[in-house]
């Protein structure tokens, strides 16, 4: 077993523990009903679901009365080296549990993650190798502390178990769960439908999750509402094997900056955890004025009577909706670099605003870029193309993270997207940036053959 060690933070004194739980000094007093209540309060602020319905109440009650923590489970493979704050929303509610004194099991899955969760996917996902999850197993700890208290905390792999299954074992798991079962779950029924592939591996993924759930006896697990059918398996094996079955926690998806999809890195609409202040409070400023109310829930700490003003002043539009912008800008920024970063990231927003705005106002005296023919295609002009060619990089890995990380505009807008391509028209005129660099106008000149 292995703990985070980061001394004296965040620690709850044994008084408190005792408080939260309900005991008295010698572990066995009564259960504290408001004490009980205000935890529920808490921990379901923002939830999509407990399932079944009543039962975290009735857990929460129980524990309290043994004078013993929650057990409180949560699965990550690490099928990318970065977390964003989609991924945050549900450690958020984790860190929820440990300030309340239960136990956090944080269960990195390095065997699972060589399968892929198949949920969400149209298409058999790409293997992981046993290098690419222990690459990103680190990097994932590293930032997991930015959210986690170090205590109470457990951390695990799942190889610890799973690796170590033989086939009976393996027969013996498969052998209470039938096909029909595995089709009720919505991805695969659509593939099925589709004619498109299952791998067999893929019906293991979720009994895998499960047995996860009964290797650290967990009490409750949390995932997001897409991890539903995983997480309810959890619950079928536990009581095959005479556990009490799990309560079932469910956090929101979160979208991205797109508006639409939930956040991935690979969609580009992605504010990432590990993202030096400055791009963060710049794709913060760049969320749809329509999910700042959700933004403010899912990815910040502010109280419940806060986000509803803000929500307000968003919906009256104009400088109020962009000043409560800006304090979810700041509230992203403290929580994963503090305030003095955030006080500098917001500088440097409001330096490149006034840039822009110059730049607006001096015309003819903006710098000009002329686009080289060679980079207009029917498909429009590639991003990454461009910004090698102007000289604003000096490689198109360098393009592409450069536009992932949010530090591309074009006509004041961020490019979030480093597959984007553009039609003439959308670049004629229009003023480019990079980064803290120069704005310029871009010119089509010469361009479509000199036309």
């Amino acid at each position: 077993m292995l703990f985070f060690a980061r001394p004296g933070e965040g620690r709850l004194t044994n008084a408190a523990r005792r408080r939260v739980l309900g005991a008295g000094p010698g572990g066995g007093g009564e259960v504290g009903v408001v004490d009980v209540a205000e935890q529920l309060a808490i921990l379901t602020s923002g939830v999509e679901a407990v399932l079944p319905e009543g039962a975290l109440a009735e857990r929460l009650a129980t524990r309290a009365a043994q004078g013993r923590p929650l057990r409180v489970k949560l699965g990550i493979d690490p099928s990318s080296p970065d977390l964003h704050l989609g991924h945050a929303v549900v450690l958020n509610k984790l860190r929820a549990f440990q300030e309340l004194g239960h136990t956090a099991v944080l269960i990195i899955g390095d065997f699972t993650g060589m399968i892929g969760d198949p949920t969400g996917r149209s298409e058999t996902r790409r293997a992981l190798t046993r290098e690419d999850v222990e690459e990103n197993a680190l990097t994932y700890l590293k930032q997991a502390r930015k959210i986690l208290l170090p205590e109470p905390l457990e951390l695990r792999r799942n190889s610890e178990w799973l690796a170590a299954m033989s086939m009976d074992d393996v027969i013996g798991l498969t052998a209470g769960v039938t096909v029909a079962q595995m089709l009720e779950r919505d991805d695969f029924a659509k593939r099925f439908a589709g004619a498109r592939p299952i791998s067999l591996v893929e019906f293991l993924y979720p009994l895998f999750q499960a047995m996860d759930s009964v290797a650290v006896r967990a009490d409750v697990e949390l995932g997001g509402t897409d991890q539903t059918f995983n997480l309810l398996m959890g619950r079928e094996v536990q009581r095959a094997r005479g556990q009490d079955a799990q309560v079932v926690v469910t956090v929101p998806l979160l979208e991205g900056l797109d508006g639409v999809q939930k956040m991935s890195k690979s969609l580009g609409n992605h504010i990432g955890i590990e993202e030096p202040a400055d791009v963060q409070y710049g794709k913060a400023m760049h969320i749809p004025d329509s999910l700042v109310g959700r933004y403010l829930r899912l990815a910040t700490s502010l109280r419940p009577e806060e986000i509803v003003e803000l929500e307000a002043a968003t919906v009256r539009g104009g400088p109020d909706a962009v000043a409560a912008k800006r304090r979810l800008a700041l509230e992203i920024v403290v929580r994963y670099h503090g305030g003095v970063a955030a006080a500098d990231a917001e500088a440097v927003f409001n330096a490149s605003v006034q840039a822009r705005q110059g730049a607006e106002t001096l015309g003819e005296k903006v710098p000009v870029a002329k686009i080289p023919a060679g980079l207009f295609e029917e498909s429009g002009v590639w991003i990454v193309r461009l910004l090698v060619e102007l000289g604003k990089v000096r490689s198109g890995g360098e393009a592409r993270r450069l536009v992932s990380q949010g530090a591309v505009r074009l006509g004041g807008s961020v490019v979030i997207d480093w597959e984007r391509r553009f039609k003439p028209e959308e670049l004629d005129g229009a003023l480019f940036q990079v980064g803290r660099r120069g704005v310029v106008r871009l010119s089509c000149e010469g361009g479509l053959g000199g036309s």
